[in-house]
């Protein structure tokens, strides 16, 4: 194999020297990783394998350069050449590349990359001036001096509903486990307080959004916020019938299943804090879990639609020439379809949250 020399390409700016060898698939040595190194006499060296002008070869060069440069070397090869930018020990404008005044013969400008020595200046006083601006408008852009306080609420707020409904999942399951199916029939009683508690607290996920406190969406914070309250407060709070259902341990205990792991994820969110584990599970059991309330809820309101006819609880007077009243349930069968539509809505709001993070998870892997 030949020891032949390639076409090399060259432009400056103040402080770096460019060079461009005209060398494909080029390949190093196993004793070195780097095809040039700068010695300590300025002189570059450069070997490597490659197709060039006159095809597959070893190909050399050295150049002794006009001025000191740094040994630090920064290569790139590439499918079609090798670029190479070299660091100036002194920032100046060289008359030539070489310490020798005639040029060797393979070596050529990069016309590229080529700048006189006047557009070289103006490029770096533009670059200075755009860092210059970046810096005031950087300056000019006001810190929100409540973010501290901010994050402070938010952290306590997610803290306060995480270990709330905490206290209802471990309830539940130990009470499953003691006493069997029979702790179906009192869920009510022994945990609604807490419930009670956690989804007054959850009115506050309606608020932040419109306040700028959180980037969720005000409408699917809502609609999850007030479908739960529905089956609480209007059809578990009202009708003493419904509390002692065994579909009261299934709702509770899948509501609490999810917020053990979505508060945790927030709560670390505001300290700039992720477990891996904690981000796979707050947006993977949802999955199943969100679709399975929903069922629940379901069935929570159309067990409660005969009691609500039989009582007249919620009833709505109408005239004598109409009728008596109208039933509350014709309400709540009203709203079971839009349960279901709520289901799509946050489904698909969660599905996009979810495709949004791991795609943002992958480009900083890359």
């Amino acid at each position: 194999m030949q020891i032949l020399t390639p076409h090399v390409y060259w432009a400056q700016r103040h402080g770096e020297i460019y060079l461009r060898v005209d060398l494909s698939d080029a390949t190093v040595g196993q004793s070195t990783s780097s095809p040039a190194r700068a010695s300590e006499n300025n002189k570059l060296q450069f070997r490597a394998q490659g197709h060039g002008a006159k095809g597959d070869n070893e190909y050399v060069f050295s150049l002794e350069f006009l001025q000191p440069v740094r040994p630090e070397i920064d290569h790139k090869s590439t499918q079609r050449q090798v670029d190479i930018k070299i660091k100036k020990q002194d920032e100046g404008w060289w008359d030539r590349l070489t310490l020798q005044e005639k040029k060797p013969l393979f070596l050529a400008p990069d016309f590229d990359r080529w700048l006189d020595e006047s557009d070289a200046e103006m490029e770096l006083q533009a670059k200075e001036e755009e860092k210059i601006n970046k810096i005031s408008v950087e300056s000019r852009v006001r810190k929100d001096p409540y973010l501290g306080l901010k994050k402070g609420y938010l952290f306590m707020y997610n803290l306060v509903q995480f270990l709330g409904f905490s206290w209802i999942f471990v309830n539940m399951t130990v009470r499953l486990f003691i006493l069997g199916q029979d702790s179906f029939y009192d869920t009510f009683h022994t945990t609604a307080d807490m419930m009670y508690f956690c989804q007054m607290m959850a009115m506050l996920e309606v608020i932040n959004p419109l306040l700028g406190l959180v980037k969720t969406g005000f409408f699917p914070a809502m609609i999850q916020v007030a479908g739960r309250n529905v089956i609480l407060f209007v059809i578990f709070g009202s009708l003493e019938e419904m509390q002692n259902k065994p579909v009261v341990f299934f709702v509770f205990y899948l509501w609490s299943t999810i917020e053990i792991f979505r508060y945790p994820f927030y709560m670390l969110a505001c300290i700039d804090t992720e477990w891996k584990l904690l981000t796979w599970l707050r947006y993977s059991l949802w999955i199943p879990l969100y679709p399975l309330g929903v069922i629940a809820e379901a069935v929570v309101v159309i067990q409660s639609l005969p009691i609500f006819d039989q009582t007249r609880l919620f009833s709505l007077p109408l005239p004598a020439v109409l009728g008596h009243s109208l039933s509350f349930s014709y309400t709540l069968q009203l709203y079971l379809v839009l349960m279901f539509l709520g289901l799509f809505i946050n489904f698909r709001h969660l599905y996009k949250q979810r495709s949004r993070r791991y795609r943002s998870r992958k480009k900083k892997v890359h």
